[in-house]
């Protein structure tokens, strides 16, 4: 899996929802980020780069 979600850190402000051109995160019942969708992620990193509170980490980042 390309990329990591730490749940401690997320508050579910939804940006990197937003941001993801692929619709790889989605949130959950209780309002977290989680990995929907792991074999869409092209790696772009641009839900690290929008996440205000440094929950997400995207591995093998250079984008597609």
């Amino acid at each position: 899996m390309a990329v990591t979600v730490n749940r401690q850190f997320c508050k579910g402000c939804s940006i990197c929802i937003v941001f993801c051109p692929k619709q790889v995160l989605e949130l959950d019942e209780v309002g977290k980020v989680y990995v929907k969708a792991a074999e869409k992620c092209i790696s772009c990193g641009l839900c690290e780069l929008r996440c205000p509170d440094f929950a997400i980490y995207v591995n093998g980042k250079g984008g597609n």
